[in-house]
């Protein structure tokens, strides 16, 4: 599986990530992508960048060499009502928004409640991709959620980094991945890169989906075309 946009990536905007927007586009154009969405942690994560970081997105250039740059965020989801740390005013004004469970923001509790933040989550129109929910940390009923993402259109995502760095995510991974083939859910499989030499390098998520067979029609951004009408589809025309 090689992937034509990368939807999931992070700069040193966030501190515990180590390249710059640039740097990441280097590597992106180097390894064929044509788009990467910029999906800094927001406010409630410990080393987050100031909401003027967002708020200041559109002083990037659409281009930089041959890549489309995406603005967008990686939200928090910060309570089992699926309440995130950005609200509505900002990502109203953004591309692209993952919205994810992380420990320094939402305490893990138990499978039902999770589950509640997910469903609630679904509800939020700005959200485009449930982001790696495969982890063991957040447990959560996966059949009645995928089947939830359809209805609400929700991307979701297959995180390589998770895969190869959270407990229980591959394992989660396969899971995840059969209930989005049955249902047939869309996915966005993305490195969540912290360096720019990992910018969309997804070995591990194209094992997993080779071996079950997963239809690439179901994957969204193995064309960045598709993710593009999504997009305008979603925003209008944004000048992608």
């Amino acid at each position: 599986m090689i992937i034509q946009a990368d939807l999931h990536t992070h700069t040193i905007a966030s501190t515990h990530a180590y390249s710059t927007v640039s740097e990441n586009c280097v590597w992106a154009e180097k390894y064929g992508l044509k788009a990467i969405a910029m999906t800094d942690h927001a406010m409630n994560m410990p080393d987050s960048p100031h909401v003027w970081h967002f708020e200041n997105l559109k002083a990037l250039p659409r281009r930089i060499g041959g890549v489309t740059v995406l603005r967008g965020i990686e939200a928090d989801i910060v309570d089992d009502c699926g309440n995130l740390d950005a609200d509505e005013k900002l990502l109203s004004k953004l591309e692209w928004v993952v919205a994810s469970m992380h420990k320094w923001t939402y305490e893990p509790s138990s499978a039902e409640n999770h589950t509640k933040a997910y469903l609630a989550v679904c509800e939020n129109p700005y959200i485009d991709v449930i982001g790696h929910c495969t982890t063991d940390m957040f447990p959560f009923d996966m059949e009645r959620c995928v089947k939830k993402f359809r209805e609400y259109g929700k991307l979701v995502e297959i995180n390589e980094s998770s895969i190869n760095n959270k407990k229980g995510s591959r394992r989660n991974s396969y899971e995840l991945l059969k209930l989005c083939k049955k249902y047939e859910v869309a996915v966005t499989v993305d490195s969540d890169c912290h360096f720019c030499q990992s910018i969309g390098q997804i070995p591990s998520a194209s094992d997993i989906l080779e071996e079950l067979d997963f239809p690439q029609k179901l994957v969204i951004n193995a064309e960045w075309e598709r993710v593009r009408e999504y997009i305008t589809a979603k925003r209008g025309d944004i000048g992608i």
